[in-house]
């Protein structure tokens, strides 16, 4: 050992250096990358492996074959082992690096297992609350901030007020605006929540806050749907949150507006989406099925937002993916622009010159408004979100905006994977997980690794990256009483058939159903080509119908009606000074009626109609008992020649 020693000592110091220098960095760095890779389940295990056990291999040859070279004093390969060895150190490092950042980023993805959940109690602005205040408490006891929290708050407060009960936040809502109730407990994501309906959209600015009490819970929303992996074809609920501010926490709110739902087959490469209209008239599975509009399920979680979905499409949903817009800008930039082909308004269209305006991303407008001439071109970041929020310029509204955003969606998956660098990959990855949250784990994002393989070879071999089947559900205008809140809303009903071509559409991307083979084809140059829509086109069974109006109708119509849909009918008569009489209306024609227009016709059970049995008399002047006896008489004879006169000519 000591001839060992000696002989070693007296090799070159700096070689022996360099030697030491190499084997530490090596064993340090190669211990980070092995950490770093192994956290890379399911991607190409084996070769994991492979180069695992390669670079260990190699630092046992390294350390025993320079070992005997600094011994002989033989320094060339020792000097060129060494260079090949800090080429592996940095590759080591490298690695490490963008490995870690890759797995933080989509860590950072997941939603937080625990959440501060918040309740509010607040009045409008010009309210003053004092111990004789109604309250208004939404009464879901699995409502955790509307209910729970709530309970709570009233308890550490000390409040002795009387609480009214309300299944709904929107009715209660609007108890709140017409002095009904003066305070109402509600969410933490209230403003994001109610300020898209026109009534409360500067509910922000009317209210004030009480109260509040917080807890740090489990997240509700965390619930994984599903297990899958992405060999396997998944649904997913793309959830947008119109946040003001850049970046997205895991309790951000979402206002369900835009909800898309994406199928994906790993196998086909194939992918259908639809989006549906936030103010589809839909089933809330939440509230025991009651009808309303769908984005209105968000008030209740994402929970209550998947399973009317669920209902709605007859897919089960994997996973949800919340979606920042304010993030958009960074991710569109980070891509170098997204090539949108941008329709021009078809709503006030001069109000711009043709041109495409909407506000900037922090909402200002005057200087700061973003326009964009119609056609194809590269849209930057502020562009981008612009077009996918406008629906004012449009006379679709929110269905035009539905479309724009699933350009926008179609046009970012595209260029997703068309970075140059390392530099732009990085940038498009923070732009992600920023603005970003959803219920998968980080090792099924993992899992679409060999997806997204197969993708860039796609792109590489010159075929598109993804074939997406873009449907459409077809609608129509429903202006719906609400009797809890004695007033209406404008809502959207669909049309049956329109929804079952969807959902066959989505079940055959999901490999539930088989396409039908098409046998017949026909095409002439002198029409246009159109691709085909999922849903697009199908208007024949409309989803639901208002009660109409029989007021100056007869009595037979409105009994046939009533007949025809297995609603128990009645009738009277009314005479002027009653509160169902209507001087309107004809002797003998229905007056009023019990049943509001525009109640869901599916939601009426019986009708009584009112017909108005006589006329008041119409004088300047009361007449006297003996005038209005000879006026009487004067009639009866009337009428009496009247009758002869018919008999006469054979009437």
């Amino acid at each position: 050992m000591n001839k060992f020693k000696r002989k070693l000592k007296r090799s070159n110091k700096v070689c022996r250096f360099i030697y030491y220098v190499i084997i530490i960095g090596y064993v340090i760095s190669l211990f980070f990358f092995i950490k770093s890779i192994l956290n890379l389940t399911g991607i190409e295990t084996a070769l994991r492996i492979i180069f695992i056990i390669f670079f260990v291999l190699y630092l046992i040859m390294y350390s025993f074959i320079n070992l005997l070279n600094l011994l002989r004093r033989k320094y060339k390969v020792l000097i060129i082992t060494s260079i090949i060895s800090l080429i592996f150190i940095a590759i080591f490092s490298f690695g490490a690096y963008y490995i870690d950042i890759i797995y933080n980023n989509l860590n950072n993805m997941t939603e937080s297992k625990e959440l501060v959940y918040t309740s509010y109690l607040i009045t409008l602005k010009d309210t003053e609350f004092d111990n004789d205040s109604t309250i208004g408490m939404i009464s879901d006891e699995s409502d955790i901030e509307g209910f729970e929290l709530a309970k709570k708050l009233y308890s550490k407060e000390k409040l002795a007020n009387s609480i009214s009960d309300y299944e709904d936040y929107y009715i209660m809502l609007n108890d709140l605006y017409s002095k009904k109730i003066d305070a109402i407990f509600v969410p933490s994501n209230y403003i994001t929540l109610f300020s898209n309906e026109e009534k409360y959209q500067n509910i922000s600015n009317d209210t004030k806050v009480i109260y509040k009490y917080s807890e740090e819970r489990k997240n509700e929303d965390l619930v994984l749907s599903s297990n899958k992996k992405f060999d396997e074809p998944l649904t997913f609920l793309l959830l947008g949150v119109d946040s003001e501010i850049d970046g997205l926490n895991a309790n951000a709110a979402f206002n369900g507006d835009t909800l898309m739902i994406v199928t994906f087959n790993p196998t086909t490469l194939q992918t259908t989406m639809v989006s549906i209209p936030r103010d589809t008239y839909v089933p809330i599975a939440c509230r025991n099925n009651k009808y309303s509009k769908i984005n209105s399920s968000a008030a209740y979680g994402t929970n209550c937002v998947i399973d009317t979905i669920e209902n709605f499409l007859s897919v089960e949903i994997d996973y949800y993916v919340k979606i920042n817009f304010k993030g958009v800008v960074d991710l569109v930039e980070a891509l170098n622009g997204i090539e949108v082909d941008v329709e021009a308004p078809t709503y006030n269209a001069d109000k711009y010159d043709g041109k495409m305006c909407e506000q900037n991303s922090d909402r200002e407008f005057g200087n700061k408004l973003v326009c964009i001439e119609p056609g194809l071109q590269t849209l930057n970041g502020e562009q981008a979100l612009a077009y996918a929020r406008n629906r004012h310029l449009y006379i679709g509204s929110d269905l035009d905006r539905i479309r724009h955003q699933q350009q926008v969606v179609e046009a970012i998956a595209k260029k997703t994977l068309s970075f140059s660098s390392i530099k732009d990959f990085q940038d498009i990855l923070n732009a992600i997980s920023n603005n970003i949250a959803t219920n998968m784990d980080t090792n099924t994002m993992l899992s679409g690794y060999n997806v997204v393989k197969n993708m860039v070879a796609n792109v590489l071999s010159g075929e598109d990256l993804l074939s997406i089947n873009k449907a459409y559900l077809e609608t129509y205008d429903l202006r719906v009483y609400l009797p809890n809140s004695y007033s209406y809303t404008s809502a959207q009903g669909y049309y049956v058939d329109s929804l079952k071509d969807i959902q066959n559409a989505l079940k055959i991307t999901l490999g539930l159903e088989k396409e039908e083979e098409i046998k017949t084809f026909s095409f002439s140059v002198n029409e246009e080509y159109e691709v085909y829509s999922p849903g697009k086109g199908y208007r024949k069974e409309q989803s639901v119908s208002l009660f109409p109006s029989f007021i100056g109708k007869t009595l037979s119509e409105a009994e046939e009606f009533c007949n025809e849909n297995g609603i128990k009918f009645d009738y009277k008569y009314v005479d002027p000074g009653d509160q169902y009489y209507n001087s309107d209306v004809n002797v003998g024609l229905i007056g009023d009626q019990s049943v509001n227009i525009g109640v869901l016709l599916q939601d009426v059970n019986e009708l009584t109609v009112y017909i108005v049995n006589s006329k008041a008399a119409i004088s300047d002047e009361p007449s006297t008992s003996d005038e209005s006896d000879e006026e009487d008489s004067k009639n009866d004879d009337s009428e009496k020649e009247e009758e002869i006169i018919k008999d006469l000519i054979g009437e």
